[in-house]
């Protein structure tokens, strides 16, 4: 059996199970031996599985745990997809995924991080200008999380103080 054969069922047994965490592990493989198409279909797959879980979450009414390795996949995935649709200018649709994720964890600091997002979209802010005057892309690196976590506090401070939406949130 190929190595190609090999990683499409191992690909094929992930999905099958429904184990986002598994096809994350084999993302670097599958850059290194899919073409652009076979790729492509590799994370339409992921984002599938995690638009399942979202649903599963959501209809039984819990918060997704970060901690668990599955519920950590699924909130990657879905941040991942937010993220490509924020950076495509689909503000509303990042915006609207940006919302739902805020609420979907049981970790305060994502869930804060997620809203910083939420708030920006909704604002129509451009990704750029996010990136370039709310993030800390330094702080976030070093901390090493999947999802921008870190914000300049003088711009995210005043987002949030020109919401309209309420919390009490730290950054």
């Amino acid at each position: 059996m190929s190595s190609v054969e090999m990683l499409e069922k191992e690909v094929l047994k992930a999905q099958k199970d429904g184990d986002i965490a598994s096809l994350y592990m084999l993302e670097q493989r599958a850059h290194e031996t899919f073409d652009e198409d076979t790729l492509a279909s590799f994370y339409v797959t992921i984002l599938d599985i995690a638009l399942e879980r979202l649903t599963d979450t959501l209809e039984s009414h819990r918060a997704m745990d970060i901690c668990e390795v599955q519920d950590f996949s699924t909130l990657r995935a879905l941040y991942e997809y937010a993220m490509e649709n924020y950076s495509e200018g689909k503000i509303s649709d990042a915006s609207a995924l940006f919302e739902v994720l805020s609420g979907l964890s049981n970790s305060k600091g994502f869930s804060d991080a997620l809203k910083v997002h939420w708030f920006a979209s909704a604002k129509d802010m451009p990704l750029d200008d996010f990136l370039e005057l709310i993030a800390d892309l330094d702080a976030t690196s070093e901390a090493e999380t999947f999802y921008i976590s870190y914000f300049n506090d003088k711009e995210a401070q005043k987002l949030l103080e020109n919401s309209q939406i309420d919390g009490e949130l730290t950054i």
